[in-house]
């Protein structure tokens, strides 16, 4: 067989150039031609002849042939071949073809250089899914380093994902390590803020047993930090103790940190030390998180220790962790420290921000050094900062604390000045400052200005009127309360009772009439107490007009027990019923559940009272009607023929005498007519009534003796002294005079009606003439 092609060019080359004819079908198969082959010039002359030499075939040789001589296809060349091809065709069953049809045979080495040179990620993906299905292939870290590289530099984080799917099952079935791999898809999704995702490869990873390298830890834990999951980061750090990994310098820098704004200050602490001891130098962040993190616990000494360790390594604080040293200090009350640090602040030349000046006054103010608080204000104003509203609010506040009046004023007047609005907490303790003091025109000046401020000063004005009440100050309460009536200021009834009730106390009984109208008129009501208190003021009085005021005001009360009050001094007529009925009456209306104690302070005064106008049989059928009620349950006790006793100690002097009379006389009843002598019979008075019962009885020549609290006497005795005919006429009809003025003496002595809170104040002349 004969090719005519003639080379033009045949003289430039030593070797000839074989050019196929497009007549002949090379045959790809292992035998040789047995043709002879002739190449021929221009001319026609035959230049070379041979035998024809088997092609190579694509895919099972590794070598060309030029001529009659295998040629080793180079590394380079072979690479360029697929880089070409991949570039081409990119992906799908055309490009798979074209690589089938290399003219050589590929192997790993060319599959890792040819993806280095492709930038195309999904055509390096095909590149390398088309060389895993080769009968050469061969799992390779390098290989999946650059996929991974590939599809990070294009955000392919899906693809990612999904290739991590298949390095885990080729690498679970070969049982090859693919550290590097597993530990950069983790760095990669990590980096990427894939949180989910990239704790799940972690986990994948450590089942497999890959080795974790330091940065894939350090790039988890500053995820989860960043995630606000710190505790999920501790568990990442735990696991690689547990590992044995060894923590590097960068995690350190990121783990102090973050266990100490944790709050983990052991762990952080510990780490610290571990730090140390491994030659690390700790950088500034962690020196400025432990001391800004221990002063916030408390732990002012090892912050301190830590600050002054920072100073001897050669790093120069900076002005966040003097705000933080001296914040700590202030607010844990060592103010000393705090000052002497904030002149090193100003040494080391920061400036004191807006902040720090104004904790650093309220810390000082609010610690009573109002000197130090005012200079370092005066500072604050000189160095061009406005002072907020808090600052001079805790200033002001503290100066009135500390009644200091002119300067309150005029820290005040220079708030007002700035236009600044104080607080409701500010006007509180100017006003309540200015009560104190009693200048009751300023606090009335401040007021207004309080209101024309926006604010609600009702409550404001109370709180002062309550000052002068609770200080006694009473004429000047009134003054204030006029003031507050023509400025259309409205109090609240509990002061205006308060007030009331002072001037009570006080005799002012002209001006206390006014307020209990007013109390009254406002749908206030009058309790049982508060009548029975007024009663108790009408008992005690002396003065004739003074008696008229009263008897006023316990008309204006409006209560019940005042109808109660005129009916009993009135006439069966007028009343309709005998008196013992119209006493049962009224005691029947009362809710005992809560009014108790009331009707038994009632029952006490209205007894005194009885007494002192005489009405000792109005006044028994009180104190019956009381016991029927059960209002001095254990006053009197039946123990059958042993004792017999009546216990008055808790009772009023008129209640006391006519509880004594009536039990008496229910004793001889008793007695007499049931033929009942008990073997003693007691009555416990106290120390206190034991003086005026025990006179009482020795004006009847009663046969009970007298002992520290009790006057007791046999019951055998007692028969005899009831038989006689003055005994008889004592206990029916009434009280000897002389036991009257006696009881008289005694209930001026002990002035309140209620006994439990009886006072000392000494004794006031008997009037003469007084009626009883």
């Amino acid at each position: 067989m004969v090719i005519n092609q003639i080379s033009p060019f045949h003289t430039l080359y030593k070797t000839p150039n074989f050019i196929g004819n497009p007549g002949i079908v090379r045959s790809y198969c292992s035998g040789e031609w047995t043709e002879d082959i002739e190449y021929l010039d221009e001319s026609g002359s035959v230049i070379y002849s041979g035998k024809g030499i088997r092609s190579v075939e694509p895919g099972l040789d590794d070598h060309v042939m030029v001529g009659g001589l295998k040629k080793t296809f180079l590394n380079a060349s072979a690479v360029a071949k697929i880089v070409e091809v991949v570039k081409r065709w990119k992906w799908g069953p055309e490009l798979e073809t074209q690589l089938d049809k290399l003219q050589f045979l590929p192997n790993m080495t060319h599959i890792t250089q040819a993806l280095k040179v492709v930038k195309d990620s999904d055509a390096s993906l095909s590149l390398f899914r088309w060389a895993k299905r080769q009968s050469w292939y061969a799992p390779s870290d390098e290989c999946y380093d650059m996929l991974f590289d590939g599809l990070n530099q294009s955000r392919d984080f899906d693809a990612i994902q999904s290739l991590f799917e298949e390095l885990v099952r080729e690498s679970s079935g070969n049982e090859v390590s693919l550290f590097s791999a597993y530990n950069r898809v983790i760095q990669f999704l990590a980096k990427a803020e894939k949180l989910e995702v990239s704790f799940c490869c972690f986990k994948k990873a450590q089942d497999y047993g890959c080795k974790i390298d330091t940065q894939t830890y350090n790039d988890l834990m500053m995820l989860f930090l960043n995630k606000s999951l710190p505790y999920k980061a501790f568990e990442i750090y735990e696991s690689m103790q547990a590992a044995g990994c060894l923590l590097d310098g960068s995690t350190y820098e990121l783990m102090i940190p973050s266990l100490a704004k944790s709050g983990r200050l052991d762990a952080a602490s510990k780490l610290f030390q571990e730090m140390k001891e491994r030659k690390f130098q700790p950088g500034f962040s962690i020196f400025a998180s432990l001391v800004d993190s221990m002063g916030k616990a408390g732990r002012l000494d090892t912050s301190m220790k830590i600050y002054m360790e920072m100073l001897g390594s050669g790093l120069r604080p900076s002005a966040t962790m003097f705000v933080s040293l001296i914040d700590s200090y202030a607010k844990a009350g060592k103010l000393d420290t705090a000052l002497r640090l904030w002149e090193e602040m100003k040494a080391a030349g920061f400036r004191p921000n807006f902040g720090l000046y104004t904790m650093i006054i309220e810390s000082h103010a609010k610690s009573g050094k109002l000197d130090i608080a005012t200079s370092i204000f005066k500072e604050m104003e000189k160095a061009g900062f406005l002072p907020t509203p808090s600052t001079y609010s805790c200033l002001l506040e503290m100066h009135a604390a500390s009644g200091q009046v002119d300067s309150a004023m005029k820290l005040y007047n220079s708030m007002i000045n700035a236009s600044l609005r104080p607080g409701l907490s500010t006007y509180t303790a100017l006003l309540t400052l200015l009560a104190n003091k009693k200048l009751v025109d300023v606090a009335a000046k401040i007021l207004l200005e309080m209101k024309s401020m926006g604010y609600s000063i009702d409550v404001s004005a109370s709180d002062v009127l309550m000052v002068y009440v609770k200080d006694g100050s009473i004429e000047l309460a009134l003054r204030w309360l006029s003031f507050m009536g023509s400025s259309g200021i409205r109090t609240n009834n509990f002061i205006v009772r308060q007030l009331f009730e002072s001037c009570m106390k006080n005799g002012l009984y002209e001006s206390a009439k006014p307020l209990l109208e007013n109390y009254v008129n406002s749908a206030a009501k009058v309790d049982l107490i508060l009548y029975t208190s007024i009663l108790a003021y009408l008992v005690r009085c002396q003065e004739e007009h003074n008696e008229r005021h009263l008897m006023a005001i316990l008309g204006a009360t409006k209560h019940k027990a005042h109808a109660f009050m005129c009916g009993l001094f009135t006439g069966p007529e007028q009343r309709k019923q005998p008196v013992l009925s119209f006493v049962r009456e009224f005691f029947q209306g009362i809710d005992y559940e809560l009014e108790e104690g009331a009707a038994r302070y009632f029952v006490n005064v209205l007894l005194n009272y009885l007494v002192l106008m005489g009405q000792i049989n109005r006044a028994r059928c009180v104190w019956k009607v009381a016991y029927e009620n059960k209002l001095f349950p254990k006053a009197i006790v039946f123990d059958q023929h042993i004792a017999w006793s009546l216990d008055i100690r808790n009772l009023s002097v008129g209640a006391a005498l006519i509880a004594v009379v009536h039990t008496l006389h229910r004793f001889r009843k008793r007695m007499l007519y049931y033929g009942v002598v008990p073997r003693r019979i007691k009555l416990v008075t106290g120390p206190t009534l034991k003086i005026v019962v025990a006179q009482m009885l020795s004006s009847v020549e009663s046969p009970f003796e007298v002992s520290k609290v009790v006057l007791r006497a046999t019951g055998d005795s007692v028969m005899e002294w009831f038989k006689k005919p003055i005994v008889q006429q004592f206990l029916l009809n009434e009280i000897p005079s002389r036991a009257d003025i006696l009881m008289h003496k005694l209930n001026i002595l002990f002035p309140s009606s209620a006994p439990e809170i009886r006072s000392l104040t000494p004794p006031k002349p008997l009037i003469a003439g007084k009626g009883i």
